[in-house]
């Protein structure tokens, strides 16, 4: 009763609108996204590559062995799976949008339900999640990690196994090659003192390890941070990110 009565003193005294399709929002308290919007965001459809989860055009289905895109044939990853909430496209989009560069950090828990939900094969039998880290002057900027409000949500416990070392430029723009370039050497194990030697986290050591991001593009992010993790001993490497930029439309 008390949170009905809150929720409407909200609607009617602030009138606050869903962030992606801007109608007022009668449940403010619900979240900033009107669940008409969240109904839209739906998983990528199969079939799907099954190392790095980006789509694939239907015939592949029809060979077992081809059910791989042409990346991770080409190259196989250090991540061994994975998957995402959602296509990174519509709502999706603007939600992850909002996230990131207007501190809806609420946004977080919806958005760790559905990676949690649909990115299951990747979370089963893991032992930890690891966030994708900011360099220290963005994270200060922004006032958050939002990988790692994501990976709080996924119901693993969470180390910061990772360290961004270098600050690159944004990874918008660029090719799948200078993403690679713009990338090496960015990552790094913590210190464990101040000012101390860099070492691998020992919760890393013979783990199954998740990485966690708001997006995956062209992977190299999480090929640059899974690369450093089996080099700390991890055991296996896997993703789950809240979305993921398709390749192929289809």
């Amino acid at each position: 009763m008390v949170r009905r009565l809150a929720d409407g003193l909200l609607a009617v005294l602030l009138a606050p609108r869903c962030l992606a399709c801007g109608t007022p929002l009668d449940s403010p308290l619900d979240g900033p996204v009107c669940p008409d919007c969240w109904r839209t965001v739906v998983p990528i459809p199969p079939p799907l590559c099954a190392v790095c989860g980006d789509g694939l055009p239907t015939w592949r289905m029809l060979d077992p062995a081809a059910c791989h895109c042409a990346r991770c044939r080409l190259q196989p990853p250090a991540v061994a799976c994975a998957r995402a909430a959602g296509a990174y496209e519509g709502v999706l989009r603007q939600v992850i949008h909002g996230l990131k560069y207007e501190g809806r950090r609420t946004l977080a828990a919806t958005l760790g339900a559905m990676m949690r939900a649909r990115g299951a094969e990747v979370l089963r039998g893991a032992d930890v999640a690891v966030p994708v880290p900011l360099h220290w002057r963005r994270q200060h900027a922004r006032g958050f990690n939002q990988a790692e409000d994501l990976a709080r949500h996924l119901g693993l416990p969470v180390v910061r196994a990772l360290c961004r070392v270098r600050a690159t430029s944004p990874q918008s723009g660029l090719s799948a090659a200078d993403r690679r370039r713009n990338l090496r050497g960015a990552f790094a194990p913590p210190r464990r003192r101040w000012l101390g030697r860099r070492q691998h986290d020992p919760a890393i050591r013979g783990a199954c390890v998740v990485i966690v991001d708001d997006v995956s593009t062209t992977g190299a992010t999480l090929e640059a941070c899974a690369t450093l993790l089996r080099d700390g001993g991890a055991r296996e490497v896997r993703a789950v990110t809240a979305a993921r930029a398709l390749s192929r439309r289809r």
